[in-house]
């Protein structure tokens, strides 16, 4: 960009000596008002008609002041014009940083991409869903088995895990986790009571409250409300992170030392997960209890060691089996989707909310969806 002030920006076309020269004057500046250099003019689509056919168009630049884009807009609007004109367009009298910018500029711009017209195609739509969903399942299905592969070698000793990982997500999943899992468990425990109340105290038979607070929290809904609190909780907070580390390509990282990303990042959240979900399963049935207990006692005229009777003698060991194998499926699922999630999310900081947003949902829908499965297999075993 020259330094010098020449006024206004001027242009203007002469012939002869066998050429056709643009004279190039004042300063031309984009930005108004600043320096002295005016409203930069436009070239005019008969700009060349006083052109020759087969002379040359030169630049004359001597007078030329400060400069800046608006000239390379203006010279590529007449570089447009001289190759609709089948003008030879000649540029080394230019100064050398406009030459260079301006050859970078392609003989006419780009035509606007042809949007894709919008047909209804319902088989089309299906056969790609299906073909995604199967691919996806595919790919978590292959990043299970990698992370199982991981797991053994960390048992054998021959593992990139590191402790300290595993125990930063135990305590993240775990103890962490205790307060919510304590409100939730409590609420439902005690809306179960309320509602088996209201029925069951029109037949006399109060006591049985503790019953359906027992098998529903020991069956069904301690590990669900549980599982879909650490889906929100947890699994969003697993996509985020990776997802986070996407975008500042630290997975890209790994990538390049040789680290499996799988055996590094995925391996201790989904045993952090398996290793505390059992035990906040266990936790949520208690505290479920207790909440019937606590509605039962103040509503209902039943008795503490009543109540606690009537649960024993109503929920058996091969309850609490059921639902601890349903908790650990659950942590497996609610790792590997979120995991997943974060890895094929995009890298702009609004791809690290989409990928916690999604891996909620996946997670919650997950879980009630495996939930339905242990229940027709229940049924069909008669557990």
């Amino acid at each position: 960009m020259s330094s010098t002030d020449h006024g206004q920006p001027e242009w203007s076309l002469q012939t002869g000596d066998g050429a056709t020269v643009i004279v190039l004057s004042g300063n031309w500046l984009a930005q108004g008002g600043q320096g002295p250099g005016g409203p930069i003019p436009t070239f005019p689509p008969d700009g060349l008609r006083q052109a020759a056919p087969g002379r040359p168009l030169t630049f004359r630049s001597d007078a030329l002041g400060r400069w800046d884009t608006g000239l390379i807009a203006f010279l590529w609007d007449l570089k447009q014009r001289a190759t609709q004109a089948h003008l030879d367009l000649r540029t080394d009298t230019l100064p050398d940083s406009a030459r260079k910018l301006l050859d970078l500029l392609p003989e006419a711009p780009p035509p606007p991409p042809t949007p894709r017209p919008r047909t209804f195609a319902p088989v089309t739509a299906l056969g790609a869903f299906t073909i995604e969903s199967l691919t996806e399942i595919g790919t978590v299905t292959e990043l299970g088995v990698e992370t199982a592969r991981g797991g053994l070698e960390a048992v054998t000793g021959r593992g990139r895990m590191r402790s300290i990982d595993l125990m930063s997500n135990i305590r993240d999943a775990g103890p962490s986790a205790l307060l919510i899992v304590s409100v939730v468990n409590f609420l439902v425990g005690a809306i179960l009571a309320f509602v088996g109340a209201v029925q069951l105290r029109k037949f006399a038979a109060d006591i049985y409250v503790a019953s359906l607070v027992g098998i529903a929290m020991v069956r069904e809904m301690s590990a669900v409300m549980t599982a879909i609190i650490m889906a929100g909780r947890t699994g969003g907070a697993y996509a985020a992170r990776i997802a986070t580390m996407q975008g500042n390509e630290e997975i890209d990282a790994l990538t390049v030392f040789g680290i499996p990303v799988s055996s590094y990042l995925i391996l201790p959240s989904i045993l952090g997960l398996v290793a505390t979900m059992p035990f906040l399963y266990l936790y949520g049935c208690l505290i479920g209890m207790l909440g019937g207990f606590t509605v039962a006692i103040s509503m209902l005229a039943v008795t503490g060691a009543g109540y606690f009777h009537q649960t024993i003698n109503a929920v058996g060991l091969n309850q609490f089996e059921f639902g601890f194998i349903k908790s650990i499926f659950f942590a497996i699922l609610i790792g590997l989707t979120s995991c997943r999630i974060g890895l094929r999310s995009g890298r702009s900081a609004a791809d690290v909310g989409v990928a916690a947003t999604r891996a909620v949902v996946v997670g919650i829908v997950g879980v009630i969806t495996l939930d339905a499965i242990f229940a027709v297999i229940a049924t069909t075993l008669g557990i």
